[in-house]
């Protein structure tokens, strides 16, 4: 669904909430502006002050790093239980095996409701 916007003095425009919450935007955060094939795009971007973060080499924040973290460990568990697919040769091989699992499960789902 899109909305119109009015462009204000110097070009000013105010992005409408509903967009701005679906972005994730919030007041004071900044956007870059592109210009591709005669569309306007905006991307919220986040900028580390280095002087506030000393550590702003990093790539990630000690939140962010904890996620990324347990979400790696999880997926090592899995590893470990022997839960994977693959390996895959071909891209088709790939899709196939998708195509299977899901047979597979709705076919669990269907002796489910029976």
């Amino acid at each position: 669904m899109s909305t119109l916007v009015k462009v204000q003095h110097k070009g000013q425009v105010t992005i409408p909430a509903r967009l701005r919450t679906q972005a994730g935007i919030v007041e004071g955060d900044l956007v870059e502006a592109t210009f591709h094939r005669g569309t306007i795009i905006l991307t919220p971007k986040l900028v580390i002050d280095r002087a506030q973060f000393p550590n702003a080499d990093e790539e990630y924040t000690p939140a962010q790093r904890r996620v990324i973290d347990a979400r790696l460990a999880m997926g090592l568990e899995d590893v470990k239980k022997g839960r994977t697919v693959g390996p895959f040769h071909t891209a088709d091989e790939l899709i196939a095996s998708m195509n299977q699992e899901l047979k597979k499960r709705a076919a669990a789902k269907q002796r489910k409701r029976s």
